[in-house]
C-alpha cells in the first residue's frame, strides 16, 4: 500500500473515532439530567442501589452510568378486588366486590421501593385486602350483611387501614356489591315475600277492626238519640208533643183541594 493508502487508512480511523467520542459525549450529556413528572417521585439508585436520596418533581442531575431514576407514583390509585370469596358467620358463602383507593406516602416512595419492588400491589396490597374483607365478613350473619351494609363497610376499611404499612395511605374502601349463593338468595325472596304478606294481613285486620269500632258507634249513637226522642215524648204529654213536631215540619201552604168524607171534591180553596 503506497503513502497515499496510508493516509486515507488513518483519516477514515480519526473520523471514526470522533464519531464514537461525540457519540458517548452525547450519552453522558443527556443520560446526566431526568426530569421527574408531577404526581410522581424518583428513587435514586447507586449503582443498584438505594442510598436515601429521593427527586421531586423537576429537572435533576445524575450521575450518568453509575445512577438509574425510578418513577413512584404518589396520585391516588385503585384496587379492584372482584371477587373475594368469604363466609358469613352462620357459613353463608358471600363473594364480596371491593374497590380500594389509596397512595403512597411521597416521604416513603424509597422504603417502598426497597422493602417491597415495584410489585407492591400484588405481593401485599391486594392480598390484604383480601384478608381484610373475609375476616370482618365472618363477623357478621348473612341478613346482617344485608341489613348493616354501611357497617360492614366502614369495619372493613378501619380493617384494611390497620393492616397496610403506614407507607401506604387509604383514602376510601368501597364495598361495591355483595352476592350470595342462589339458595340463600331464594330464602331472603321468599321470608320477604311472607313478610310482606303478613304486615297486608296486619293492615287489613287493623282496618276491619276500625271499621267494626265505627259501626258499633254509630249504632251507639243512633240508639241513644232514639232513647232520647222517646223520653222527650213521653215528658212532653204524648200525643200533644207528636203534633207539635208535624207542625215544625209543615211549609206554611193550606192544600188546595179539600176532601169531604167520600171521594169527591166539596170544593176549591183559592
Amino acid at each position: 500500500m503506497d503513502d497515499r493508502g496510508h493516509l486515507e487508512v488513518g483519516r477514515i480511523t480519526k473520523l471514526a473515532f470522533s464519531a464514537v467520542v461525540v457519540i458517548v459525549a452525547l450519552i453522558i450529556v443527556f443520560g446526566s439530567f431526568i426530569i421527574v413528572p408531577a404526581g410522581t417521585r424518583g428513587v435514586v439508585l447507586t449503582w443498584g442501589a438505594f442510598n436515601g436520596e429521593i427527586f421531586d418533581p423537576g429537572l435533576h442531575f445524575k450521575m450518568p452510568i453509575a445512577q438509574n431514576v425510578v418513577l413512584m407514583n404518589v396520585q391516588t390509585a385503585k384496587i379492584e378486588v372482584e371477587k373475594s370469596e368469604s363466609y358469613s358467620h352462620d357459613l353463608q358463602v358471600v363473594d364480596i366486590h371491593s374497590v380500594v383507593n389509596y397512595n403512597i406516602d411521597p416521604q416513603a416512595v424509597g422504603t417502598v421501593y426497597q422493602q417491597y419492588g415495584l410489585d407492591f400491589e400484588g405481593k401485599l396490597l391486594t392480598p390484604n385486602v383480601e384478608a381484610a374483607v373475609k375476616q370482618t365478613i365472618a363477623k357478621y350473619t348473612a341478613e346482617d350483611l344485608l341489613g348493616k351494609r354501611s357497617e360492614v363497610q366502614s369495619e372493613i376499611e378501619d380493617t384494611i387501614k390497620q393492616a397496610f404499612p403506614k407507607a401506604f395511605v387509604v383514602t376510601k374502601y368501597a364495598l361495591v356489591n355483595e352476592q350470595f349463593s342462589d339458595v340463600f338468595e331464594k330464602a331472603i325472596e321468599a321470608k320477604q315475600v311472607a313478610q310482606q304478606e303478613a304486615e297486608k294481613a296486619s293492615n287489613e285486620l287493623k282496618k276491619a277492626t276500625i271499621d267494626a269500632e265505627s259501626r258499633v258507634a254509630q249504632a251507639k249513637g243512633e240508639a241513644e238519640a232514639i232513647k232520647i226522642q222517646a223520653e222527650a215524648i213521653t215528658q212532653q204529654g204524648g200525643a200533644a208533643y207528636v203534633e207539635l213536631k208535624r207542625v215544625e215540619k209543615w211549609n206554611g201552604q193550606y192544600p188546595t183541594t179539600y176532601m169531604g168524607s167520600g171521594a169527591t171534591p166539596l170544593f176549591q180553596v183559592k
